[in-house]
């Protein structure tokens, strides 16, 4: 079996997307304190303005941001890590896989990502879970964490629902049938049919691949996963987009995080579950809008 190391690699040169060639090929593995292995962040765009660490969703890899981070990568230095336990990431068989280890993964990453570009702080944009994760990272990390962008983010509201042995397994076997992997992925697009072919199934199936991902996945599931994260809002300067077409994030859900965002929310016309591939352009005028906010020192 290819590591995942070597399955993005091959990605570098044979997905049939060019941007999440480019992305692939743009990957650098990190050495970080205390973890053992090397772990996938891919690094794009030159010093400029402050730089930007992006995280992705559920199940899902930094290749989620193939459309978008080279747009962001115009203006500034792009960070696009691999979640621990997810993506292209290595998967020890006796590490804990739960919303704690990815934070402290990130907290690592995002250490080492100031010292190497000699900044004390980052911007932040994270997608569905990742915008949960963003949240909590930058209450845990509020010096290094200068303003958050969330696109379509779960696990705002609503609390944590762990899945008891013998469904975690079941879950896991039922996201890798390949149907399943298809009717998300159609699903995550304002319009699919435009939207999803061979090239977007590929990208959205490839990380399954790498050693450990059933059993990582089915221990997250196990832990219940990121939820009810948004209380307190953290301090900084923080913007919501999401799509008027999303059937992902479910009307309960929507209402449940308008109330808690208020006016921190917009609404995207022709935009599914992923503002980032649906209306990347959109997104990255949400960000500079952003990034004319002043940041709270506090």
């Amino acid at each position: 079996m290819a590591t995942g190391r070597q399955l993005l690699e091959r990605a570098a040169h044979e997905l049939l997307d060019p941007q999440g060639r480019a992305l692939a090929a743009a990957v650098q593995w990190w050495s970080l304190p205390g973890l053992g292995d090397d772990w996938p962040v891919a690094v794009l765009g030159t010093a400029g303005s402050e730089p930007i660490l992006l995280l992705h969703g559920f199940d899902s890899s930094c290749l989620e941001f193939r459309r978008l981070a080279p747009l962001l990568a115009a203006r500034s230095t792009v960070l696009v890590p691999d979640l621990f336990g997810f993506g292209f990431t290595p998967r020890a068989v006796d590490a804990a896989y739960n919303p704690a280890a990815v934070l402290h993964h990130l907290e690592l990453v995002l250490r080492l990502a100031c010292e190497r570009l000699q900044v004390d702080r980052v911007g932040l944009i994270g997608a569905s879970m990742g915008g949960s994760v963003a949240v909590e990272l930058a209450r845990r990390c509020p010096e290094r964490i200068s303003r958050l962008l969330l696109l379509a983010p779960a696990g705002l509201t609503g609390r944590p629902m762990p899945l008891p042995p013998l469904l975690d397994g079941l879950g896991v076997r039922f996201l890798a049938l390949p149907g399943v992997r298809r009717g998300l992925c159609r699903s995550a697009f304002a319009d699919p049919d435009a939207a999803v072919g061979p090239a977007e199934l590929e990208i959205a199936s490839l990380h399954l691949a790498s050693p450990g991902w059933a059993q990582a996945l089915a221990r997250f599931a196990r832990s219940g996963g990121f939820a009810g994260c948004g209380e307190p809002l953290p301090h900084q300067p923080l913007q919501v987009l999401w799509g008027a077409d999303d059937r992902i994030l479910r009307p309960p859900q929507k209402r449940a995080a308008l109330a808690l965002l208020g006016e921190r929310l917009r609404e995207l016309e022709r935009c599914g579950h992923l503002p980032h591939l649906d209306q990347p352009a959109q997104v990255v005028q949400a960000w500079s809008d952003l990034c004319s906010s002043p940041v709270d020192d506090h």
